[in-house]
């Protein structure tokens, strides 16, 4: 991913030219925020300054002869107070503008980056979704994109900073040369002392930033799959693998912390120092006449707001290495190579028929051939099992004809029209498929069906009636409009299948492919169901079967095995092949014993 690095790079320098890449990219997309943070932050900068300066005017205008002579200039004292609320207000709008229009840059980059991350998720292929646990999905898409731009938000003051470092050197070589060599020599070992901070930090906060990615995933994953740990009894066990996990992030946050406990106290201790040295020198000046009390409160005053200011670039550099760590593993995603999308179609087949064919079919999972050379037509209104042992790559004409997988070779045709050529909107009233995961939103069993889709009452409760779930639907609490628990948990296996067959079936589609989608459904239901949609002459279905019970209710079974079709016909045709009449006993001595 980063074959720009160069050679023999130290960690701290991947780190810095990374975070400057990530500063960039922010940049580029909220160009105007950062501007206007930046110049909020070098207005405070200036404001900061110009009250040391005043504070050494009133001190020699307005503090010293009303001491020294009990005279009190009138005209003096309203200046510098005028003066005094003028600079508040300034860096009170500095501070505003800094803060607010680098928020905005910060939450906007993040908006920016986490619509590039979820568009990438919807176009890598399903290969990709089924290698990665949910948890790991979402922890990239919250955890990490918070983190990545968390090193903005101290940009606009580590620039300030620079800034203010710049006219406060120039204010004390005004005030007087050897004064500003105080400040040559204390900057100097600020700006060393947060070097070697930052170089230390990298990479245990590197390290954090890891540990709490891979827990987040890690706790998404047992929440997930809580009934198994219970089920299971493997609570305790789990509980021991979260806490080894928590127990790296406490680990690595410590070492930060040691390092902050250690440098912190220095950074904010060294200018004090500055000041202890400059109140010996001062005073020295002034007895030589060359400095004004004044000018000394102003140096002072100088040395006092360096401190907090070095702070935030130390707290850039801490926060830079954690942002490049999470934005590695949010690029890692980004650079993945995504299914290549065919162009939209626009014809439209006239009379919706529902005819399939399947030509030179080919797929493949990386190096491996799943489907080779595929071939197989299927007519209106004829009701054709899928038969294969499992892992034969059944599934994979699901992906292929729903359009969730690109074919490696070969065609998909709707009445003799590529299926890429065809309308979308078409697509979708032809051609439906349910899957054997039955996954549904935590909303009502209306919109679970639905899903914003234009469909009429009528439309919705004839695909319920299909699907055999009106009884149970009209049992629950609101009816259709009961909301369901997260993935549907309120429900049995066979009822979730249900309802998302009823999604499939919604809008009357011309053809549909059940991939195993009444799995978990009782047999005598799965009967009446396939039964229903057989009495529709016009829907053409194709059904992956694992019930000899449901092969049987199939004019033409399609054979698959080793990535082949080994033969097509009827049932008892297909008997005549061993693998086949082997698979065939098999589902009859599975459903004899359930």
């Amino acid at each position: 991913m980063d074959s720009t690095a160069p050679k023999n790079e130290t960690l701290h320098d991947r780190h810095l030219r990374r975070g400057l890449e990530l500063v960039k990219r922010s940049l580029k997309i909220r160009p105007m925020s950062h501007a206007i943070a930046i110049t909020g932050a070098c207005l405070f900068s200036i404001s900061a300054v110009a009250l040391t300066r005043i504070l050494g005017f009133a001190t020699d205008e307005v503090i010293i002869p009303n001491l020294d002579r009990g005279i009190s200039e009138n005209r003096n004292l309203w200046v510098a107070v005028s003066l005094i609320i003028a600079v508040g207000v300034s860096r009170g709008l500095g501070a505003f503008l800094r803060r607010y229009f680098l928020a905005g840059a910060r939450y906007g980059t993040e908006l920016v980056w986490r619509r590039q991350l979820f568009n990438q998720y919807l176009d890598l292929p399903m290969s990709f979704h089924r290698s990665k646990s949910p948890g790991e999905l979402l922890a990239h898409a919250d955890n990490d994109m918070m983190i990545a731009s968390l090193a903005l938000m101290p940009l606009a003051f580590t620039v300030g900073t620079f800034f203010l470092s710049i006219i406060a050197l120039v204010n004390l070589f005004l005030i007087h040369p050897i004064i500003a060599l105080l400040a040559l020599v204390l900057f100097p070992l600020l700006a060393g002392m947060n070097q070697i901070y930052s170089r230390k930090v990298v990479s245990p906060a590197a390290a954090v930033q890891d540990a709490v990615g891979n827990t987040s995933a890690m706790v998404h994953e047992s929440f997930d799959g809580i009934m198994v740990l219970k089920s299971l009894g493997r609570s305790e066990e789990e509980i021991q693998r979260l806490r080894q996990s928590a127990n790296q992030i406490r680990n690595h946050r410590i070492t930060v912390g040691r390092l902050r406990a250690i440098f912190e106290p220095l950074i904010y201790a060294l200018p004090n120092f500055g000041v202890i040295g400059l109140l010996m020198v001062g005073t020295w000046l002034i007895d030589r006449g060359s400095l004004t009390i004044g000018d000394l409160v102003s140096a002072i005053a100088l040395f006092g707001i360096l401190a907090f200011p070095m702070r935030i670039v130390g707290i850039f550099f801490e926060e830079l290495p954690r942002s490049v760590v999470a934005l590695d593993r949010i690029d890692k995603i980004l650079d993945l190579p995504v299914q290549t999308k065919p162009p939209t179609g626009n014809k439209e087949i006239g009379d919706l028929s529902g005819s399939i064919e399947v030509k030179n079919l080919e797929a493949s999972y990386e190096e491996q051939l799943v489907l080779n050379k595929i071939n197989f037509r299927i007519d209106q209104g004829e009701v054709v099992a899928l038969v294969g042992p499992t892992g034969v790559g059944k599934s994979t004409i699901a992906d292929l004809i729903s359009g969730l997988q690109k074919p490696t070779s070969g065609e998909i045709s709707l009445h003799g029209i590529p299926l890429e050529s065809i309308n979308q909107k078409q697509q979708n009233e032809i051609l439906a498929v349910a899957f054997q995961e039955s996954f549904l939103f935590a909303d009502t069993v209306r919109e679970n069906i639905v899903l914003d889709r234009d469909f009429n009452e009528a439309q919705v409760l004839h695909a319920i009636e299909a699907a055999q779930a009106t009884d149970f639907i009209n049992d629950l609490p609101d009816g259709i409009d009961t909301i369901l628990g997260e993935r549907g948990i309120t429900l049995s296996g066979g009822q979730r299948q249900r309802i998302t067959l009823a999604r499939a079936l919604v809008g009357n589609p011309k053809i549909l492919f059940l991939d195993d989608s009444t799995s978990s459904v009782d047999p005598i239901i799965e009967k009446k169901i396939l039964e229903n949609l057989r009495m529709n002459s016009d829907v053409t279905l194709l059904i992956v079967a694992h019930r000899l019970s449901t092969i049987k209710l199939a004019d033409r079974v399609i054979f698959l095995n080793q990535g082949k079709i080994e033969g097509t016909g009827t049932h008892e045709e297909m008997m005549n092949i061993n693998a086949y009449a082997a698979l065939a006993k098999a589902y009859e001595i599975n459903e004899t014993t359930q």
